[in-house]
């Protein structure tokens, strides 16, 4: 290949967003982040919704961020965020109502939606996890039962990365990793969930076509060109699922798991096909969809959200702490004193978080942690347990043993995490890269463009361009006595 490439990720979670460049000269990648935000929810009368408007201004800022750095002409763009979550378009092709969050979800909405459709038959059409209150499904038919104005008047439903394109683009679709996170796609005809739409009395015209991931779908629209002083790059709808770029970049050979970790850890493996046993659903199993157009049975695990917002709680309460603080002394800290369930409901919504620990810690008559490490270390010990729990699971499904877990994402940079869980798993786990959504979604621009061939090539690719660590396991009968506590926990 002649010239480097340069293709920009926008890489957004549920907490920040970053702009990050990537030069590609046909064998390496080389990233940069040019821009970061903030990204919360905000609660106005009883309902936790996104700043949109804000969100476009920050990849406008990203855009220029570009220009400014003199790097040239901008070959294409692609945008990466959390699922479930998107925004409804009027007939005039403006926001209809503002963009809800998905914390708003309740049981309430769950049961709305097996009182008319049963769970079994809700996973065999969808293959995703029945029980998750954030799914789309449960949002949209909510609202549906709510008589929402929103929802009447919508022409058209995007996703947050398909939403976000069509502002910088006017491009409408739906991305098909994206899609699989929504409980309304159908694995079996790989196409929207018809049947369910219709029985629930949602309307059809707003779902859109689904695009194969890598799609161009369109150019930088022409004012915004002339605005920000680009030429018209290209929008990449790559794994727009920020999981699935993720996942994409993980340099894995043999039988590995994967965990893309941040404020939830996604737990799971490749398989070509969605695997929907009463199993599979029993032990909460979701089939999301893969850049290459297969399937990555996962678990969605409350992530590093509990100790983000112990921390949050400690930082108001004048106990000014960083990242590495808060390590230490969990460091410090007896080992295996204390075990949560991560995933038990108290801890999805934020606040008191400390107080939460401690009162489940109470209540299952385990020593209360009380200093910053004891609560820390609780929490991340009880993580890795926790995967040890998804990873049996992930080996019934696939009827052999995992050799080992790849883990990706910013939470890497935890080193004594990192040996806990291999630890805890009696497997090798191999961390890096960081940048693991924003270096998949880069590198699926690259193969849009006509770059790299296959993801055997991407992955090659992200060899050639990022260290990663190994970490060998240190296995006790310690660590046994807790899983086998956990187990009771669940």
């Amino acid at each position: 290949m002649g010239k480097v490439r340069n293709l920009l990720a926008f890489d957004l979670g549920a907490s920040n967003g970053r702009a990050i460049l990537g030069q590609f000269d046909g064998e390496r990648i080389t990233m940069r982040e040019l821009h970061r935000f903030e990204n919360n929810y905000i609660e106005m009368n009883g309902v936790f919704y996104w700043d949109t408007p804000y969100l476009f201004n920050q990849l406008k800022q990203g855009l220029n961020a570009f220009k400014q750095g003199q790097f040239g002409d901008l070959d294409a763009f692609g945008i990466d965020t959390w699922g479930v979550d998107y925004g409804l378009l009027d007939r005039n092709g403006h926001l209809a109502g503002v963009p809800r969050s998905y914390r708003l979800g309740t049981q309430a909405d769950i049961d709305a939606v097996k009182a008319q459709i049963p769970a079994d038959v809700l996973y065999q059409r969808s293959g995703i996890d029945t029980g998750l209150t954030f799914n789309t499904l449960y949002q949209l038919y909510r609202r549906k039962r709510e008589n929402d104005v929103a929802l009447e008047v919508a022409d058209t439903m995007l996703l947050t990365p398909d939403l976000l394109g069509y502002f910088l683009t006017g491009a409408k679709g739906t991305e098909y990793t994206i899609a699989t996170t929504t409980q309304l796609y159908n694995p079996t005809t790989r196409n929207w969930d018809w049947e369910t739409i219709d029985q629930l009395g949602l309307p059809r015209k707003i779902f859109t076509k689904i695009d194969p991931t890598g799609t161009i779908r369109g150019y930088l629209r022409r004012e915004l060109c002339e605005e920000i002083g680009l030429n018209p790059a290209a929008f990449v709808a790559v794994g727009s699922h920020d999981t699935a770029s993720a996942v994409a970049a993980i340099p894995g050979t043999g039988s590995f798991a994967f965990c893309s970790s941040g404020t939830w850890s996604l737990f799971g493996a490749e398989m070509d096909k969605p695997v929907l046993t009463p199993e599979a659903a029993a032990m909460g199993f979701s089939n999301e969809g893969t850049i290459q157009g297969t399937y990555r049975p996962l678990r969605n695990i409350v992530g590093m959200w509990i100790i983000q917002e112990c921390r949050r709680d400690w930082i108001k309460n004048g106990i000014n702490i960083s990242w590495d603080g808060v390590v230490q002394e969990a460091q410090k800290a007896e080992p295996l004193r204390s075990i949560i369930n991560p995933d038990a409901p108290e801890f999805y919504a934020g606040g008191n978080m400390e107080k939460k620990i401690q009162d489940f810690c109470r209540r299952t008559n385990q020593p209360v942690p009380e200093t910053i490490g004891q609560v820390a270390r609780c929490v991340y010990e009880s993580l890795a347990l926790k995967y040890r729990n998804a990873l049996e699971g992930l080996e019934k499904m696939k009827g052999e043993r995992i050799d080992s877990l790849n883990i990706v994402g910013g939470p890497i940079n935890n080193r004594f995490l990192d040996q806990l869980i291999a630890d805890s798993l009696d497997r090798k786990v191999v961390t890096g890269p960081i940048e693991g959504a924003a270096m998949g979604n880069l590198l699926t621009q690259a193969m849009a463009l006509g770059d790299i061939a296959n993801l055997d090539q991407l992955r090659q690719v992200v060899r050639n361009s990022e260290a990663v660590t190994t970490w060998e396991p240190h296995h006790t009968q310690q660590w046994e006595e807790a899983y086998q506590k956990l187990l009771t926990l669940l």
